[in-house]
């Protein structure tokens, strides 16, 4: 009998498991209990993917899906903060954005962890959790907005891309303690990029800059959210 009970708890657990490997496939996300805390682990990886549908042999992460997930998780009663994990190269300009002022508008805790690379629209990303972190190998790219296909040589186009940068500027400014002269020069620079323009910073300049909160790893981040869990329940 304990024989067959034992394979009808194995035979319960199964499902269960690749359920939760099915999901962790597919999406990449997951969430984790563990003495208490419900945590969201979202990740945030490749390319972010906008209006146009990118090349199938790129990773990417596609903001209509993340879109109604933060929705979720902020009405979910069973969720009680979101871990995010970057490690993306940068994407699309207004899909990241979207992105970022979506986690920025949440009341739920949420904290921030960059993994390798939070490039280009990975940036305001990553600062608008409450609470952002960064490993010391890791790096950001910071650089003026860029376009890709026709370009029309006129006055409107330069200013269009002066608002969308202005834009990002004002968004990180908000959500970080980083200077806005030290933020526009960093994106300005000329002799840090072979063949660009801009910046590459680790994760121990990048807390220095008051870009990042904090460096630390994946249970440096958990504990602060724990502690950002544990502010709320106080309130």
């Amino acid at each position: 009998m304990e024989n067959e009970s034992g394979r009808e708890e194995r035979s319960e657990e199964q499902p269960r498991d690749a359920g939760q490997l099915d999901t962790i496939l597919k999406t990449g996300d997951i969430v984790a209990r563990g003495t208490g805390e419900a945590i969201h682990t979202l990740t945030v990886i490749g390319q972010i993917e906008g209006h146009y549908i990118l090349p199938g042999d790129q990773k990417t992460t596609k903001y209509e899906h993340i879109i109604p997930l933060l929705t979720a998780i902020e009405e979910s009663a069973e969720i009680d903060g979101m871990l995010m994990v970057l490690n993306t190269m940068g994407g699309d300009v207004e899909a990241g954005l979207a992105i970022a002022e979506m986690v920025a508008s949440m009341k739920k805790p949420t904290v921030s962890l960059v993994l390798g690379g939070g490039h280009s629209i990975g940036v305001p990303l990553a600062v608008s959790a409450r609470r952002s972190l960064i490993v010391p190998s890791a790096t950001m790219t910071i650089h003026p907005v860029r376009v890709s296909g026709t370009v029309v040589g006129a006055p409107q186009t330069y200013y269009y891309f002066q608002k969308m940068q202005d834009r990002i500027v004002r968004f990180v400014t908000e959500h970080s303690h980083i200077r806005e002269e030290t933020l526009r020069e960093l994106m300005l620079r000329t002799d840090e990029i072979a063949t660009d323009v801009g910046s590459v910073i680790d994760g121990c300049e990048a807390v220095r800059l008051g870009l990042i909160d904090a460096v630390g790893g994946l249970s440096d981040a958990l504990t602060a959210l724990r502690g950002e869990i544990a502010a709320d329940g106080r309130e």
